[in-house]
């Protein structure tokens, strides 16, 4: 009997601050809606990472972009060429319907981290510059990425954002085994 009327009390004591955070919520404006849900989330995907990307490839000393974890691995240099070439340049130049531009230096592991950086934020550019004009009317179009099977528009700006999340991952783990705290793991300031 005591246990049921602890629970009821706190029932009739949590109601209606429940009640009152409901109605709060209700009568917040709501944000408008976009006419391009897709699109927009790729936009902004595309400004997170390359943000957090670029920070990493910062990050990482110079001297440290050969590491690799293991031989099988990619080393640092080459997470940054496979993301320019790869990934930025190839993906969201597909996914956009659009050709990347023409670079004077093609990347390549051998550059040092501050031509691979440059790389890295050009690439990212133009990425924003592709998606900028996206919409969802054609998030069923096929896209011929790699191999004979297309992809919808859709899978493709999820693959890209796949490929983005994989290889932060990865840098993030480079950068803790050589002791230096990933971007997004670094405390946050001004809020």
């Amino acid at each position: 009997m005591q246990v049921r009327a602890s629970l009821l009390l706190i029932a009739c004591t949590a109601l209606p601050t429940a009640l009152t955070a409901q109605a709060t919520t209700a009568t917040t404006a709501a944000p408008a809606a976009s006419a391009n849900p897709v699109s927009d989330a790729l936009r902004q995907m595309e400004q997170r990472f390359a943000r957090i990307l670029v920070a990493a490839a910062e990050a990482m000393p110079a001297d440290k972009y050969t590491y690799r974890p293991t031989p099988a691995q990619m080393s640092f240099a080459q997470i940054q060429v496979h993301l320019a070439n790869e990934g930025n340049d190839l993906l969201c130049g597909k996914v956009a319907g659009v050709t990347a531009p023409a670079r004077a230096t093609a990347a390549d592991s051998t550059l040092g981290k501050d031509a691979l950086v440059a790389r890295l934020k050009e690439t990212f550019t133009f990425c924003e510059q592709a998606f900028a004009k996206l919409d969802d009317s054609k998030l069923n179009t096929p896209i011929q990425l790699f191999g004979p099977r297309p992809f919808s528009m859709a899978a493709a700006m999820f693959i890209t954002v796949g490929d983005w999340a994989d290889h932060y991952s990865q840098e993030a783990n480079y950068l803790r085994l050589n002791g230096i705290l990933p971007p997004t793991a670094q405390p946050r300031t001004g809020m």
